[in-house]
């Protein structure tokens, strides 16, 4: 079985990541979901990710915290940005501190499922190698 992109997907609207995940999951894509920031760091301890997705305004951990946590833990862990309070601005910061990208909530899944590929160097299609 080809490799599959392991995703960590953060967001502290529990009902949102349990949709997306399963969505993102029938795309070929093994996710393990965080509802917290402090969860999001758990997971990353435990285990290694192509990629991470992260909510940037949660209840526990700010998005930004958590990507500069992410960025010590695993410099090489790309990470997407999500917001739905439109603040480009916290966006751009976390660019500069390392973020792959971010889109804003809600968006398509198509979009967000070529963005995933896209920063992980996936074609349609085509599996991706373990680093």
């Amino acid at each position: 079985m080809p490799d599959r992109i392991k995703l960590l997907l953060v967001d502290d609207e529990e009902a949102y990541v349990n949709v997306l995940a399963n969505r993102l999951m029938r795309r070929d894509m093994d996710v393990t979901k965080a509802c917290s920031g402090s969860e999001g760091i758990q997971a990353l301890r435990g285990q290694d990710f192509d990629l991470a997705v992260l909510d940037l305004k949660m209840e526990d951990m700010d998005g930004i915290e958590v990507l500069k946590i992410f960025k010590k833990m695993d410099p090489r862990l790309k990470v997407i940005m999500l917001t739905g309070h439109g603040s480009a601005q916290a966006a751009r910061e976390g660019i500069a501190l390392g973020a792959s990208g971010y889109l804003t909530k809600p968006c398509e899944l198509e979009e967000l499922v070529e963005k995933i590929r896209e920063t992980a160097g996936v074609e349609e299609g085509e599996s991706i190698g373990r680093r």
